[in-house]
Order: structure tokens, then sequence, then C-alpha cells
């Protein structure tokens, strides 16, 4: 079975959490800080950013191939895949720019958690349009 909306979104997902991951690496740099944060809350900001992506990207991706296995219509994964992305963008900008309260966060997640909603409440449809005698 091939998934290739998943492998889209999969990869524009990777390609940021590298760019995530290498201001992590590069800020470790500057500020010769080779493990934790050193106390230093910009360093503590970008180790967070990073570390929520990654929470986030995986289950996402998780029910997004589900979906897309089971047959999901491609226009409602596209629309899931780039809401999903830019949501992702959002809460990394408005997290990295300040800790507290922020527009970036506040749609970044709002769009995290709506996607994710979507995803799974379709996925969990599926298989009851699909095969509910499987389940059981």
């Amino acid at each position: 079975m091939i998934a290739p909306v998943t492998g889209l979104y999969a990869g524009l997902l990777t390609l940021l959490l590298l760019v995530l991951g290498a201001r992590v690496t590069l800020l470790r740099q500057k500020l010769r800080i080779g493990t934790g944060h050193g106390h230093e809350p910009g360093l503590a900001r970008a180790i967070r950013v990073h570390a929520n992506a990654v929470e986030w990207i995986l289950p996402m991706l998780a029910v997004f191939l589900v979906a897309e296995i089971d047959g999901a219509n491609r226009g409602f994964l596209h629309v899931c895949g780039l809401v999903f992305v830019c949501a992702r963008m959002a809460h990394a900008v408005g997290l990295s720019r300040t800790s507290k309260e922020s527009v970036g966060r506040f749609w970044g997640m709002a769009g995290t958690w709506l996607v994710i909603a979507l995803l799974a409440f379709w996925d969990i449809g599926a298989v009851a349009r699909l095969n509910l005698h499987l389940l059981f």
C-alpha cells in the first residue's frame, strides 16, 4: 500500500523538525552548553519548541496514515496536512518569541488539536463503515 499524501506531509514536517533541531544545536554551540539548557532561557525555549513539535507531529502522522490507508478523500487529507503544517509553524514561532501567551501559540495548538481530532474521528468512523466485524 502506498501513501503519497502521508509521505508529502511526513517529509514537510520532518524538515520542520530538522530546522527546529538545528536551532537548538546552534544555540548550544554559541552558548557552549553541551547538555541541558544551562539556565539559559533562550536555549530552554528552543529545546521546548523542538520537543513540542515532536510530541504532536508523531501522533498526527499516525492518524493521518491510517486515514489515507482507509480511503480518506485526498482533498480532506491535504486540508488537514496544510492546516497542521501551518499550525505547527505558528506554534513554533509563537513559542520561540515568548514563553507567555501568544497568538502563534494559541492558533498553533488550536490547529493542531483540530486536525488530530478530525483525523481521529475519521479513523473511528472508517472502522465503523468498513470493518466493524474485524474488531470482534
